[in-house]
């Protein structure tokens, strides 16, 4: 079976080098959501700063996805590729090290920036390099990364709580170091960024933005962004709020909500393991129909209790063992599948700036919405898991059969299929 077929160690190391992206994006908007308090003391900022500093992270990661992935379609994946990782590095030490919120807010710019430009880059470098046999299992090991990001975040978090402004500065600082370790060893891997020419007919390399607008690349981003954008506004809800909403609508004490975090998390990353497992076999879209169902009743759950501690309890519980096979994995597998491999680059950047950019908004209203009535907003993210959950069948019954190449991938004629 495909899925069980042995992958080289050297495409492993590139899924791990690009996952890093995942990794530094997840631990730059779980460190700054950890340290915020902390600064806002520190710097004496005030709420519209403190406010500011995070809607700013999900916006300069929307905009970075956008002109990251489209220079790396015009001027190569592997040079934005390096690079980008060195600028995420940079926009971190100013942050570890900011002496005030001006400067923060200058580091938290260059970092999200960066941090963007690196998701559909990296993505789009380890799918080039990828056989069509291995492209699942090693795009999916990405989302491995993303959760130890978000692991590694709050479990410093809790640890370094009461150490104030020194424990912020090291919650950022191992991103830092993180990021350069990862730009040193990207400069030193070896995987071919562009087709020799005997390869130029299995996958030709347009980059005209007029290669987007076509029916190849449009509806299969569309697709994918209609199921990104609904699934993440309930994700992203509960990333960014998940603590505060059990404090302040479910009534927990805050060390019972960071408590509740830090135990779902090592359910996530299991189960996304688990999903590396399945990603190149049909039980990754049999589960996804399973996982939806569960995540929508884990919603469904929430709502009727409109947030009540017991029925967050159910929620999070459902929601970790169902996420990991409906989720953001589905996401980034679905798009190196369905997606052109000439624009790549460019089309999943702008489904994640687009959905990135939604968030962003969506995280403003939260609180206040949350405060108003916390059913409307669990009812109104349940609506979305369903309409997620639809777009997620659509692609699985009508563009990833499409997707089958008619020859074959280029990462495929560079790796004997041993």
């Amino acid at each position: 079976m495909a899925g069980t077929r042995p992958i080289p160690k050297q495409l492993w190391k590139a899924a791990a080098l690009s996952g890093m992206a995942s990794y530094l994006d997840a631990g730059l908007i779980v460190s700054i959501s950890v340290n915020l308090a902390i600064y806002r003391d520190s710097y004496d900022m005030g709420v519209w700063m403190a406010g500011a500093i995070s809607a700013i992270v999900t916006g300069c990661i929307a905009v970075g996805s956008l002109v990251g992935g489209r220079l790396a379609d015009l001027f190569g994946r592997r040079r934005v590729y390096n690079w980008d990782i060195f600028c995420f590095a940079l926009g971190a030490i100013v942050i570890t090290l900011a002496p005030d919120d001006i400067t923060l807010l200058i580091g938290v710019l260059v970092a999200g920036l960066a941090a963007g430009a690196d998701l559909p880059t990296s993505l789009a470098v380890v799918s080039d390099a990828a056989p069509s046999w291995a492209r699942g299992r090693l795009v999916a090991f990405t989302q491995v990364m993303w959760m130890l990001g978000i692991a590694v975040a709050i479990a410093l978090g809790f640890v370094l709580s009461t150490s104030g402004m020194t424990g912020a500065r090291l919650i950022t600082g191992q991103l830092a170091v993180a990021a350069l370790v990862t730009w040193a060893f990207r400069s030193r891997l070896k995987l071919p960024d562009e087709p020799s020419e005997t390869e130029t007919d299995a996958a030709p390399q347009g980059v005209s933005l007029k290669n987007i607008w076509t029916r190849a690349a449009l509806l299969p981003m569309t697709a994918t962004f209609v199921f990104y954008v609904t699934w993440g506004l309930g994700a992203n809800t509960f990333g960014q709020f998940g603590t505060y909403l059990l404090v302040t609508v479910s009534d927990a004490s805050q060390s019972l909500a960071t408590g509740i975090n830090l135990a779902a998390i090592p359910i996530g990353v299991l189960l996304t393991f688990a999903f590396v497992r399945f990603a190149d076999t049909p039980w990754r879209d049999r589960l996804f129909h399973v996982a939806a169902v569960v995540q929508i009743l884990a919603f469904v759950i929430a709502s009727l209790t409109a947030g009540a501690l017991v029925g967050m309890l159910v929620f999070f519980v459902l929601y970790q063992l169902s996420n990991p096979f409906a989720g953001e994995a589905n996401y980034k597998v679905w798009s190196q599948l369905t997606l052109p491999a000439d624009t790549r680059g460019t089309t999943q950047g702008l489904t994640y700036a687009l959905s990135r950019g939604v968030f962003a908004v969506a995280a403003f209203f939260t609180p206040a919405l949350a405060d108003h009535s916390p059913a409307v907003l669990l009812w109104t993210i349940t609506a979305c898991m369903t309409v997620a959950a639809f777009a997620g069948v659509f692609i699985i019954r009508v563009l990833v059969p499409r997707s089958s190449p008619a020859v074959p991938d280029r990462a495929s004629l560079r790796i004997p299929s041993t």
